[in-house]
């Protein structure tokens, strides 16, 4: 029986390996909290990778010995869900230190990632790097995002890391996923996925983000239809699911904030928002929403890597070092924000460019194994079926 332990963990579990946002069913009592259900996706996806038969969560907001005691007796293994957790802004709970020091049982990073600053370079806390490294001492290998992470954890002196981009991009376990893109004439039904805030602290230049992003949902609309994929902003919740009055005072919000007004929503977007806009908290509805579509693009990481993992094409829009370091982990089609040139769809809509994709999330499929296995962690990834060669006398030439 394997029992295991998740670290801040993002949502409340139901059928064994299903996520959805704590108390769903209580929209007033959420819909002045925001919160990111992208991090429900991992939560949900990383459920789904594993093999275990109970689970709880690892309490570090402050230190029980009777706690720890119990989780070295009883449970096999502590996972870190995968999350931007790897920056110099970041607070860990108080206890989170004494905590894993006093674990006895392995504590894994699964696809955790590094944030860098506009500008000058990440430097992490001395509270951060001691927690990092009791985690990677703890462990075979720590799952990141790419290459950037990677980087960042090695100049603070841990070697044993492993690529594995997220957990996201496996949740529906299949070695074979490929993305082949059906003649752009019959693309009709198209998600956008949205992010209208970005912090100033790792994105260069918000009236142009903003101006982009605006002029983006606008030309896809006209030409698509379209749905708008928030993931939980407050204001987007109370027009859609709020009171007659917290709807009014979401529009005020909106319009009143000069930088919102100004970049962003003007009346075509305005019209857009009160006719496409789509919100969730329960993660099957999102998969069950990307799965009627036949494109998936935008801002929000998870948002298109779900549709990736149905097998959905999907373009990114780069505007940060995240972003960036994602598709580059698993060579999906970007475009950068910042580079001066209007998006066209057309020049993304190129099969060679996704059969880029296509191999590269086989490599990565392996590598997810792989981490798993080196770690002993039980899981449900089945293997790449082995394909014997046509002619081996000639495939041995030519490895010669």
């Amino acid at each position: 029986m394997t029992r295991i332990l998740v670290m801040i963990p993002s949502g409340e579990v139901y059928d064994h390996d299903c996520v959805r946002w704590y108390r769903h069913t209580d929209v007033q009592g959420n819909i002045d909290h925001y919160h990111n259900i992208g991090d429900a996706f991992v939560y949900d996806s990383s459920l789904k990778l594993l093999d275990y038969d109970a689970l709880d969560v690892l309490e570090i907001r402050e230190f029980r010995q009777d706690h720890v005691d119990r989780a070295n007796a009883e449970y096999d293994y502590v996972f870190l869900r995968g999350s931007n957790y790897v920056h110099h802004e970041i607070k860990w709970p108080a206890a989170t230190a004494q905590v894993l020091s006093k674990l006895k049982i392995p504590v894994i990073a699964f696809g955790v990632g590094a944030q860098a600053p506009v500008s000058g370079r990440l430097e992490l806390s001395e509270e951060s790097r001691r927690i990092w490294r009791t985690m990677a001492d703890g462990c075979a290998t720590m799952g990141v995002r790419g290459e950037y992470t990677a980087d960042v954890l090695w100049n603070i002196g841990i070697r044993n890391v492993r690529i594995v981009g997220c957990p996201t991009a496996f949740r529906g376990r299949d070695p074979d996923l490929r993305i082949d893109l059906p003649p752009l004439a019959d693309v009709r039904r198209v998600g956008l996925t949205m992010r209208r805030e970005v912090s100033k602290y790792y994105s260069p230049d918000v009236k142009t983000y903003l101006e982009v992003h605006r002029d983006f949902v606008k030309q896809m609309s006209r030409r698509f239809d379209t749905v708008l994929m928030m993931q939980g902003e407050v204001e987007e919740k109370k027009i859609l699911w709020g009171t007659p009055e917290q709807q009014t005072t979401a529009w005020e919000h909106l319009k009143t904030s000069a930088w919102f007004r100004d970049w962003y929503m003007d009346a075509e977007m305005e019209a857009l928002y009160r006719e496409r806009l789509w919100y969730s908290d329960v993660v099957k509805d999102w998969e069950d929403l990307v799965r009627t579509k036949d494109l998936v693009l935008g801002y929000r990481l998870h948002g298109n890597l779900m549709a990736l993992s149905n097998g959905v094409p999907s373009v990114y829009f780069s505007y940060d070092s995240r972003t960036a370091e994602f598709a580059k982990t698993f060579a999906i089609p970007c475009h950068d924000v910042y580079c001066g040139k209007p998006f066209e769809l057309e020049a993304y809509w190129d099969q060679s460019l996704f059969e880029t994709f296509n191999r590269t999330y086989a490599m990565r499929y392996r590598d997810m194994r792989a981490f798993l296995e080196e770690n002993r962690l039980p899981h449900r990834m089945p293997p790449h079926v082995t394909r014997t060669a046509p002619n081996p006398t000639a495939d041995a030439r030519l490895v010669a």
